[in-house]
């Protein structure tokens, strides 16, 4: 069972991590997949060029049809003129494509285990800061010493963590992120992970897709239809009343 070594606590202490989720095989497919969805959702998409119809002018023909010696020309909004518009060029999108939550799941598996296998995954305990204070944060930092220090460090924090997050924000090559937040990406672009313990237990449900379970439990059944009672036609006549 993969561990992970707890930064603050008095000695050396490990938490067991699970196995469904620290161990998982890494599907570099899936992976590669979900990193190009999650950057692409970040793309702004406002990039535009003018069209012929949004140049300014083009009211009049520049020159008359025969005589001049130059070509035919019947705007000066023309792509094949200077200032005109474009043909074909880029206009505001989205980029974003859907990734299914079971790939998704097995993505983020993926980038878990990775640090795990690394030895470059740590839990924090955040009870030790009792108010922000960068100095702290660093020496817990240099004192973990993972094997990949040189590289940049993730922590990801619960939203209740406030300083915490105070006090490794403003550390170099250190970046701070909530769990709702953190993606594949962030995961496998940081040499190493430091997380808090609300955040893991909310990142390993969502890798497990329990979280996803218990809002679809949450959301309340639909009630079947009831059948529609049959109207039986009322006598017209006297003879079928009779009857």
């Amino acid at each position: 069972m993969p561990d992970a070594l707890i930064l603050g606590a008095a000695a050396s202490k490990k938490v067991k991590l699970d196995d469904a989720i620290f161990t998982a095989r890494f599907n570099e497919a899936l992976v590669h997949q979900s990193v190009r969805a999650e950057q692409a959702a970040r793309r702004r998409g406002t990039a535009a060029t003018k069209t012929r119809g949004m140049v300014s002018g083009g009211g009049a023909k520049p020159w008359r049809q025969k005589g001049t010696g130059r070509a035919r020309a019947g705007s000066n909004r023309s792509p094949i003129w200077t200032g005109g518009g474009v043909v074909f060029g880029p206009q505001p999108r989205s980029y974003t494509f859907k990734v299914n939550r079971k790939e998704q799941r097995a993505a983020l598996r993926s980038a878990l285990s990775l640090h795990a296998e690394r030895s470059s995954l740590a839990v924090l305990d955040t009870s030790v800061f009792s108010a922000p204070k960068t100095k702290q944060a660093f020496d817990l930092l240099e004192d973990w010493s993972p094997p990949t220090q040189a590289g940049s460090t993730l922590v990801v924090l619960a939203a209740e963590d406030a300083n915490a997050a105070l006090s490794f924000r403003n550390l170099k090559r250190v970046a701070v992120l909530t769990h709702e937040n953190v993606g594949v990406a962030d995961l496998l672009g940081a040499a190493s992970l430091v997380i808090s313990q609300p955040a893991l237990d909310a990142l390993t449900a969502r890798a497990a897709g329990s979280a996803a379970a218990a809002e679809e439990a949450k959301a309340p059944a639909a009630k079947p239809k009831e059948p529609k009672a049959t109207k039986t036609a009322e006598p017209t006549t006297a003879e079928e009343a009779k009857a």
